[in-house]
């Protein structure tokens, strides 16, 4: 391992979650990080269902950043990293679709050296799918960006990004929706680096139990793709 690697920064971007928040978090601290100390930031993108009310207990234990109005993961993710002061930073989604057991395998190949970047791949081992709208969307959006960039990653999706803290915070980022999810993947390969993936367990679950992102998301990021593989 790499010992000047002190800190994991644990991004959490929030919106109308109090049916899973404090499990989520319960998971977070009962999470193995490899020795380095976590910093949780939550950060609550404006959420109207009493996910705020929760929040404000937990206020001596976590940074908690709050938006008064909603904006988008992207916008929730912008914050959490510039407030981050950890050697990597790891995003974690507050609802139970990901499992915070995963760290390890996720942090491995940077405390490693041997990645800069890690994705959790939902689509290496064998996992429940989610409906077959998502599961085209992702598919084709991946193929897509493959195609454009020359590239063979699986799951630019994935709730599971980990970055060493540099790397993420050189990157110019502007979107505030979930388009954040490919304006991220494709700085980094326009920067050349090497995007890892491992597998990892995935619970999808449905628009019912709070699932946020929508068919034009799908659309926004397609023209993303196309969008930065043509500007400087």
């Amino acid at each position: 391992m790499i010992n000047n690697m002190e800190k994991l920064s644990i991004i959490v971007p929030i919106y109308n979650e109090k049916n899973t928040l404090l499990e989520i978090l319960k998971r977070v601290e009962e999470s193995d990080t490899l020795g380095l100390q976590k910093e949780v930031i939550l950060v609550d993108d404006g959420s109207t269902d009493g996910t705020r009310g929760l929040l404000k207990g937990l206020e001596a234990k976590y940074t908690i950043l709050y938006h008064q109005k909603n904006q988008g993961k992207g916008a929730a993710l912008k914050t959490g990293f510039q407030r981050a002061t950890g050697d990597i930073i790891l995003i974690q989604d507050a609802d139970l679709e990901n499992n915070p057991k995963e760290y390890p395998k996720l942090l491995k190949p940077i405390m490693e050296n041997r990645a800069e970047v890690v994705y959790g791949s939902r689509h290496l081992i064998k996992n429940p799918r989610p409906s077959l709208k998502y599961y085209l969307g992702n598919k084709f959006t991946n193929i897509l960006l493959n195609l454009a960039y020359g590239c063979h990653l699986t799951d630019l999706w994935t709730g599971y990004k980990v970055f060493k803290t540099n790397v993420i915070k050189n990157l110019a980022l502007e979107s505030n929706r979930f388009d954040i999810e490919v304006e991220i993947t494709v700085k980094l390969l326009r920067k050349k680096c090497k995007i890892m993936e491992v597998p990892v367990e995935y619970f999808p679950r449905s628009i019912e139990e709070g699932k946020k992102i929508r068919p034009k998301d799908g659309f926004i990021a397609i023209w993303k793709i196309i969008k930065y593989r043509f500007t400087a």
